[in-house]
Protein backbone atom coordinates (compact mmCIF):
# COMPACT_ATOMS: atom_id res chain seq x y z
CA UNK A 1 0.00 0.00 0.00
CA UNK A 2 1.45 3.72 -0.63
CA UNK A 3 0.43 5.32 2.30
CA UNK A 4 3.80 7.43 1.99
CA UNK A 5 2.31 9.87 -0.76
CA UNK A 6 1.80 13.14 -0.05
CA UNK A 7 -1.91 12.93 -2.10
CA UNK A 8 -4.64 12.08 0.26
CA UNK A 9 -6.71 10.55 -2.62
CA UNK A 10 -3.71 7.61 -3.22
CA UNK A 11 -3.42 6.92 0.39
CA UNK A 12 -7.03 6.71 0.53
CA UNK A 13 -7.56 4.46 -2.47
CA UNK A 14 -4.11 1.91 -1.16
CA UNK A 15 -7.00 1.69 1.85
CA UNK A 16 -10.27 1.95 0.01
CA UNK A 17 -9.67 0.73 -3.79
CA UNK A 18 -9.51 -2.60 -3.80
CA UNK A 19 -13.01 -4.41 -5.57
CA UNK A 20 -15.21 -5.43 -3.42
CA UNK A 21 -14.03 -3.23 -0.27
CA UNK A 22 -16.48 -0.24 -1.27
CA UNK A 23 -19.50 -3.09 -1.59
CA UNK A 24 -18.41 -4.17 2.04
CA UNK A 25 -19.17 -0.59 3.15
CA UNK A 26 -22.18 -0.75 1.86
CA UNK A 27 -23.36 -3.42 2.96
CA UNK A 28 -22.30 -2.52 6.40
CA UNK A 29 -24.03 1.08 6.16
CA UNK A 30 -27.71 -1.50 5.63
CA UNK A 31 -27.06 -3.11 8.94
CA UNK A 32 -24.39 -6.02 7.97
CA UNK A 33 -22.04 -7.20 10.73
CA UNK A 34 -21.26 -11.46 10.14
CA UNK A 35 -18.80 -12.69 8.00
CA UNK A 36 -20.95 -15.07 6.78
CA UNK A 37 -24.01 -12.48 5.54
CA UNK A 38 -21.60 -10.12 3.73
CA UNK A 39 -20.03 -13.51 1.70
CA UNK A 40 -23.39 -14.17 1.15
CA UNK A 41 -24.92 -11.02 0.01
CA UNK A 42 -22.56 -10.32 -2.10
CA UNK A 43 -21.33 -13.73 -3.58
CA UNK A 44 -17.23 -13.25 -2.54
CA UNK A 45 -14.94 -15.57 -1.95
CA UNK A 46 -13.96 -15.80 2.05
CA UNK A 47 -10.54 -15.28 1.08
CA UNK A 48 -11.15 -12.22 -0.36
CA UNK A 49 -13.61 -10.81 1.86
CA UNK A 50 -11.50 -11.67 4.80
CA UNK A 51 -8.55 -9.89 3.18
CA UNK A 52 -10.75 -6.82 2.80
CA UNK A 53 -12.20 -7.01 6.00
CA UNK A 54 -8.30 -7.39 7.64
CA UNK A 55 -7.66 -4.14 5.73
CA UNK A 56 -10.74 -2.16 6.94
CA UNK A 57 -10.43 -2.77 10.71
CA UNK A 58 -6.74 -2.00 10.13
CA UNK A 59 -7.02 1.04 9.26
CA UNK A 60 -10.28 2.22 11.49
CA UNK A 61 -13.32 1.81 8.78
CA UNK A 62 -14.72 -1.17 11.03
CA UNK A 63 -14.32 -2.77 14.43
CA UNK A 64 -14.19 -6.34 15.00
CA UNK A 65 -15.99 -7.96 17.72
CA UNK A 66 -16.13 -11.43 19.44
CA UNK A 67 -19.64 -12.91 19.55
CA UNK A 68 -21.20 -16.64 20.55
CA UNK A 69 -24.31 -18.33 19.93
CA UNK A 70 -25.03 -20.91 22.22
CA UNK A 71 -22.98 -24.01 21.72
CA UNK A 72 -20.97 -22.05 18.76
CA UNK A 73 -17.36 -21.40 18.86
CA UNK A 74 -16.49 -17.50 19.32
CA UNK A 75 -17.41 -15.46 15.79
CA UNK A 76 -17.15 -11.93 15.07
CA UNK A 77 -19.14 -9.22 13.77
CA UNK A 78 -17.67 -6.13 12.12
CA UNK A 79 -19.26 -2.59 12.86
CA UNK A 80 -18.50 0.91 11.57
CA UNK A 81 -16.51 3.30 13.62
CA UNK A 82 -16.94 6.94 12.89
CA UNK A 83 -14.40 7.08 10.60
CA UNK A 84 -16.35 4.22 8.58
CA UNK A 85 -19.70 6.31 8.98
CA UNK A 86 -18.12 9.45 7.16
CA UNK A 87 -17.76 6.91 4.06
CA UNK A 88 -21.25 7.24 3.32
CA UNK A 89 -20.82 10.57 1.70
CA UNK A 90 -18.35 8.53 -0.63
CA UNK A 91 -20.74 5.98 -1.41
CA UNK A 92 -23.53 8.31 -1.74
CA UNK A 93 -21.16 10.18 -4.35
CA UNK A 94 -20.56 7.43 -5.92
CA UNK A 95 -24.27 5.82 -6.02
CA UNK A 96 -25.24 9.77 -7.42
CA UNK A 97 -22.76 9.49 -10.06
CA UNK A 98 -24.02 5.95 -11.16
CA UNK A 99 -27.09 7.12 -11.12
CA UNK A 100 -26.69 10.13 -13.41
CA UNK A 101 -23.83 8.72 -15.77
CA UNK A 102 -24.76 5.25 -15.50
CA UNK A 103 -28.83 4.97 -14.95
CA UNK A 104 -29.84 1.89 -14.29
CA UNK A 105 -33.50 1.51 -17.14
CA UNK A 106 -35.35 0.77 -13.67
CA UNK A 107 -34.41 4.15 -11.72
CA UNK A 108 -32.34 4.23 -8.92
CA UNK A 109 -31.69 0.99 -6.36
CA UNK A 110 -31.35 3.67 -3.49
CA UNK A 111 -32.93 6.89 -2.93
CA UNK A 112 -31.01 9.43 -0.34
CA UNK A 113 -33.28 10.89 1.92
CA UNK A 114 -33.08 12.85 5.33
CA UNK A 115 -34.45 11.00 8.09
CA UNK A 116 -36.15 13.83 9.54
CA UNK A 117 -38.72 15.10 6.69
CA UNK A 118 -37.89 12.18 3.82
CA UNK A 119 -36.66 15.20 1.21
CA UNK A 120 -34.08 13.74 -1.16
CA UNK A 121 -31.12 14.24 -0.88
CA UNK A 122 -27.86 14.60 -3.32
CA UNK A 123 -24.04 14.64 -2.06
CA UNK A 124 -22.40 18.26 -2.92
CA UNK A 125 -19.44 20.42 -1.85
CA UNK A 126 -20.61 22.82 0.99
CA UNK A 127 -18.58 25.95 2.65
CA UNK A 128 -17.85 26.69 6.15
CA UNK A 129 -21.10 28.82 7.00
CA UNK A 130 -23.39 25.62 5.73
CA UNK A 131 -23.92 26.41 2.15
CA UNK A 132 -23.83 24.44 -1.16
CA UNK A 133 -21.18 25.54 -3.43
CA UNK A 134 -21.73 24.56 -7.33
CA UNK A 135 -19.33 22.23 -8.84
CA UNK A 136 -18.18 25.49 -10.78
CA UNK A 137 -17.03 27.29 -7.67
CA UNK A 138 -15.21 24.21 -6.74
CA UNK A 139 -11.11 25.13 -6.65
CA UNK A 140 -8.51 22.09 -6.38
CA UNK A 141 -5.70 24.35 -4.72
CA UNK A 142 -2.83 22.19 -4.30
CA UNK A 143 -0.44 22.53 -1.49
CA UNK A 144 2.36 19.84 -1.88
CA UNK A 145 3.93 18.77 -5.25
CA UNK A 146 2.70 14.92 -5.49
CA UNK A 147 3.41 12.85 -8.84
CA UNK A 148 0.56 12.63 -11.24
Amino acid sequence: MDLDSTCAISRSLAVLGERWTMLILREALAGTTRFADFRDDLGVASDILTDRLVTLVEYGALTKEPYQEVGARTRYEYRLTPAGRELQVVLGALQQWGDEHLAWPDGPSVLRRDRRNDRPLHVGFVDDRGREVALDNVAWVRTAVYPT
